[in-house]
């Protein structure tokens, strides 16, 4: 699979879970099997998402936003970094 396939696929999972389409659990493992998307980006990027998936699924474990897992808050970084990822690629 392509960088830009497994963008696409991610973005898509993104959109999916905020639409609670899909859980939390499936998002975070689909993000984590994109290994052409992450060896084409700098380093940087791949700590940076596993960092927010790290957040998202520590966020898991609250029903409703908390002071320190907003789940809006952690969506919209996961779609900054698809977009700046995007522009990278």
């Amino acid at each position: 699979m392509s960088a830009r396939t497994e963008l696409t696929s991610l973005q898509q999972s993104l959109d999916a879970l905020r639409n609670a389409s899909t859980d939390i659990h499936t998002f975070s493992q689909s993000a984590r099997q994109c290994p052409d998307l992450l060896a084409a980006l700098p380093p940087r990027y791949a700590e940076v998402l596993l960092g927010l998936l790290d957040r998202l699924e520590s966020s898991a474990l609250f029903s409703e936003e908390s002071c320190s897992f907003s789940h809006t808050d952690l969506h919209d970084s996961l779609q900054m970094w698809l977009d700046k990822a995007g522009l990278q690629l």
